[in-house]
C-alpha cells in the first residue's frame, strides 16, 4: 500500500469527522403574546443569521476541522514511521493503518466536542437575539395578569 494511498485514505475519514453549521437553535422560543406569526417568523430568520455569523457556526477555517484532518494525519504518519522501525516496508503499511484508526478517532472525537461547543454558542446567541426582540425564552413566563405588549406597528407600505 503506497503512502499516498494511505494519506489519501488519512484525509478522508478526517474530513467524514468534520464538525457541521447547526443546522438551527436546539432551544425552544416563544412568541409574545399578541405578536404576529409573521413578525416572529421574520425575527426567527434574523436570528438565526446572527447566530450562525457571532458563533463562527458559517466559518470554513474552523480550527475544529482543521483539528480533525490533522490528528488523522499525524497519526497516519507516526504510524508508518513506527511500524517501519520495527517491521520494514510492510510494518510501515501497517503502521500506517493502525496509526490512520488511532488518529482519525482522535479527529472524530475533537471534532465531537467542537460540533457541542459550536452549537451551545449558537443557541446562546440566538436566545439574545429572539430575547432582545421581546419573545419568550425556555422557562419564562410574563408575570401574573400582565397586560401582553401592544402590536407591532404595521410594516410600511410597498413602493
Amino acid at each position: 500500500m503506497s503512502s499516498s494511498r494511505i494519506l489519501a485514505g488519512a484525509v478522508a475519514l478526517a474530513l467524514g469527522a468534520c464538525t457541521t453549521a447547526p443546522q438551527g437553535p436546539s432551544v425552544r422560543v416563544m412568541p409574545a403574546p399578541g405578536k404576529p406569526f409573521e413578525v416572529f417568523v421574520s425575527e426567527d430568520q434574523q436570528c438565526r443569521g446572527w447566530a450562525a455569523q457571532s458563533s463562527g457556526a458559517n466559518n470554513p477555517n474552523n480550527p475544529v476541522n482543521e483539528a480533525a484532518v490533522g490528528s488523522a494525519i499525524v497519526g497516519t504518519a507516526i504510524g508508518a514511521a513506527a511500524g517501519g522501525l520495527m517491521g520494514g516496508n510492510r510494518g510501515a503499511a501497517g503502521g500506517a493503518g493502525a496509526g490512520l484508526l488511532i488518529g482519525s478517532a482522535a479527529g472524530a472525537g475533537e471534532a465531537s466536542r467542537g460540533a457541542y461547543s459550536t452549537q451551545r454558542r449558537y443557541d446562546i446567541a440566538y436566545e439574545q437575539c429572539m430575547y432582545s426582540k421581546g419573545n419568550l425564552l425556555p422557562g419564562q413566563s410574563l408575570p401574573y395578569n400582565a397586560a401582553p405588549p401592544p402590536p407591532p406597528p404595521p410594516p410600511p407600505p410597498p413602493h
